[in-house]
């Protein structure tokens, strides 16, 4: 008998709760008032559990009722929204998307994206992962993440298209009490490589042998850019940062910027872009949410 409840018999359950009489379900269902009270009587005859007290003036729900009112709102909540995903899926729309996005992206921007994409395509899972250099790319070509946004791996392998969404502002840092913070003018190549400093580290082969705004043989490589950046504050070595990642620092005195000779005027920006696999480029939902990160932080 479980088994041959209906949605259609939820549907009217559900009405009758929110609507407070049976008539008032009926009027909102289009059915007359006998038609919601006998499928209301199957329904109670099919699970054994009496939903509805008629001993008043009007039908008031039993506390079993209540109880599973509950989940019959959960059950009809997930069939709409399997009906909306089988309908935006047979129209082109991703079943998921996936995107990997690198460290240096600005955390503010993305949070945004993801935040519109969720109300945009709720019925979309989105997957998100953060991760540095190599560890962008390599879920794109292994086919994991369906986008990726990668900025700190200057090159693009084979295979992949990339599209360019900003620019991140980088700055070279050190605490207040390191020895190069103590310099005045222009920090000369010899001078750096006294220090140690510290760098992103790859957590692929992807980048092996290959060097990135590295200036000492004093290296300290880090998985995690915000180790790098508690390393920073510490006093423990210098090294380029976002510069949103950092101006508070900046601006409270727990870091300074250094002005490096081989950065003048200036630390370089990293350019984003977004890469996807030729033969899998971004559907309807990749691409809005590419769209929506351009927009989010203003077009390069």
């Amino acid at each position: 008998m479980l088994d041959a409840i209906s949605l259609d018999q939820l549907r009217t359950f559900i009405a009758a709760a929110d609507e407070g009489s049976f008539s008032a379900a009926g009027r909102k269902l289009r059915r007359a008032q006998s038609v919601v009270s006998h499928t209301l009587a199957n329904l109670e005859n099919q699970i054994g559990v009496q939903l509805f007290d008629r001993s008043g003036r009007y039908p008031r729900l039993t506390e079993e009722g209540t109880a599973l009112l509950v989940q019959a709102r959960q059950v009809v909540s997930g069939m709409d929204g399997f009906k909306s995903s089988a309908r935006a899926i047979a129209d082109g729309l991703e079943p998921e998307l996936s995107v990997v996005v690198d460290v240096m992206y600005p955390m503010a921007s993305l949070t945004d994206a993801v935040d519109a994409f969720r109300k945009q395509f709720p019925h979309t899972p989105l997957r998100l992962y953060v991760e540095a250099l190599g560890a962008v790319m390599q879920p794109v070509i292994g086919q994991t993440c369906r986008l990726g946004i990668s900025g700190s791996m200057p090159s693009v392998p084979d295979g992949l298209d990339a599209e360019k969404l900003l620019d991140v502002r980088m700055v070279t840092v050190a605490a207040p009490t390191h020895a190069l913070a103590l310099s005045n003018g222009i920090i000369r190549a010899p001078e750096l490589k006294q220090h140690v400093q510290l760098v992103l580290t790859d957590r692929t082969t992807l980048t092996e042998g290959a060097t990135f705004g590295v200036f000492s043989p004093q290296i300290w490589r880090l998985a995690d850019l915000g180790a790098k950046h508690a390393f920073l504050r510490a006093g423990f070595g210098w090294g380029h940062m976002p510069a949103n990642m950092v101006q508070d620092d900046l601006d409270a005195g727990r870091l300074v910027t250094l002005r490096i000779e081989h950065f003048q005027p200036h630390t370089p920006p990293i350019a984003m872009f977004a890469v996807y696999r030729r033969d899998t480029p971004p559907g309807p939902a990749g691409q809005w949410f590419l769209d929506r990160l351009k927009g989010a932080y203003g077009t390069p």
